[in-house]
């Protein structure tokens, strides 16, 4: 019998590096743009279509753009009145910067803006916290988030009191309108849609008719109308004399909208808990509250992210309608100032709304990310 083992390994081969088109670059380029022939044609006409587009918007944009000048010349042809040569195009960031103020602030005075910063520094100092989840006291930072800085930024804001000057609302505008419309209905249409999705949902016929009622009819009109109504028709239902801020009417009737598409958001989300989650909860002896608390609700909320912060996107972009009222957001305070003889150029309106697109591009965007990344957090689901 032949003994010779020497064609058995006697130790183990040392670790290679995988092949390039198995790592890095390569790999991912291969995965995700030429898997199939058909990805490969689909990235080929997208790459030909972006070297046609990419490049000249550039030009536009950055290279032959105007970023400083005192007025309208500096943005037009010496056809048009301007210093720019025959065939010139490029935007016209100067006129941008000259009325950056006022995009931010509206008409809110020149020497009281520390104002509306020192509320915007409060404002991240206190978000920012309730964003990271690792960050500690969390409770006390959202009572302060949500009950104590909603009254100290009222007082900053409007004024009146501690030697502050009153500013009028009708005095505020640009990206100020914004964040503040959006905040505030953000806040109250989340627990007031919570409410309103487990009052529609509730065993009593009298809450369940109510706000069936109420959400049917806010959701079947148009956010325009609702603020028209707020704004010139709910004064006239009002005894003599009694009125109060038409940027109060705005706030209230943009709250009660939005409450409206979130109560079915999170409505989708309670019907979606399966009902065995329910009958634990029975089997347990919890009451109603301490189930919807502690078992249905968090989990509802969890499956809804995606849904919740939609509306939170379409809220923030829907404060550009409050201009039928005569209040002015930063799309609003940026057409408002296309009028300006100063700055009147072909070049000057798409400039202004590009950088109002682009500032409503970031806090959208930023919403959105921070949904994901909440959304894959709280996704438990794969582990045992």
């Amino acid at each position: 019998m032949d003994n010779n083992l020497s064609y058995v390994r006697t130790e183990m081969l040392q670790g290679q590096t995988p092949p390039l088109a198995e790592r890095g670059v390569v790999k991912w380029i291969r995965t995700n743009l030429f898997a199939t022939p058909a990805d490969s044609v689909l990235t080929i006409i997208a790459i030909l279509l972006l070297l046609w587009f990419v490049p000249p918007m550039i030009n536009w944009l950055f290279v032959h753009a105007a970023w400083v000048g005192p007025d309208r010349s500096v943005c037009s042809t010496v056809a048009q009145g301007g210093i720019q040569p025959e065939g010139w195009s490029g935007a016209c960031w100067a006129y941008v910067n000259a009325n950056f103020n006022q995009f931010m602030y509206g008409r809110y005075p020149v020497d009281q803006h520390w104002r509306v910063n020192l509320v915007a520094i409060l404002f991240v100092l206190l978000l920012v916290p309730l964003l990271i989840p690792k960050a500690p006291y969390k409770v006390p930072n959202a009572i302060v988030f949500f009950f104590i800085f909603p009254i100290v930024a009222f007082v900053l804001l409007v004024g009146g009191w501690f030697g502050l000057s009153y500013v009028e609302t009708s005095a505020w505008g640009g990206l100020l309108v914004t964040l503040v419309i959006s905040f505030v209905g953000i806040s109250v249409s989340l627990p007031l849609g919570i409410a309103l999705a487990l009052g529609r949902r509730s065993k009593m016929p009298v809450i369940k008719m109510l706000c069936v009622i109420f959400i049917e009819m806010v959701r079947g009109i148009p956010l325009i109308t609702v603020l028209f109504m707020a704004s010139y028709m709910l004064p006239l239902f009002l005894p003599p004399g009694v009125s109060f801020d038409k940027f109060l009417r705005a706030l209230i009737g943009v709250a009660l909208f939005a409450s409206a598409y979130m109560a079915e958001v999170v409505r989708g989300g309670l019907q979606a808990i399966p009902k065995g989650q329910y009958e634990g909860a029975d089997s347990l002896g919890l009451g109603y509250w301490q189930k919807t608390g502690l078992i249905i609700l968090p989990q509802a909320l969890k499956m809804v992210i995606p849904g919740i912060v939609n509306t939170f996107i379409g809220l923030f972009k829907d404060t550009s309608l409050v201009s039928i009222i005569s209040m002015f957001d930063l799309l609003g305070t940026v057409r408002q100032h296309f009028s300006d003889a100063n700055w009147a150029s072909p070049q000057t309106p798409i400039s202004g709304l590009i950088f109002a697109g682009f500032v409503f591009w970031i806090f959208c965007f930023g919403m959105s990310r921070y949904s994901i990344f909440m959304e894959q957090r709280l996704d438990t689901g794969h582990k045992r």
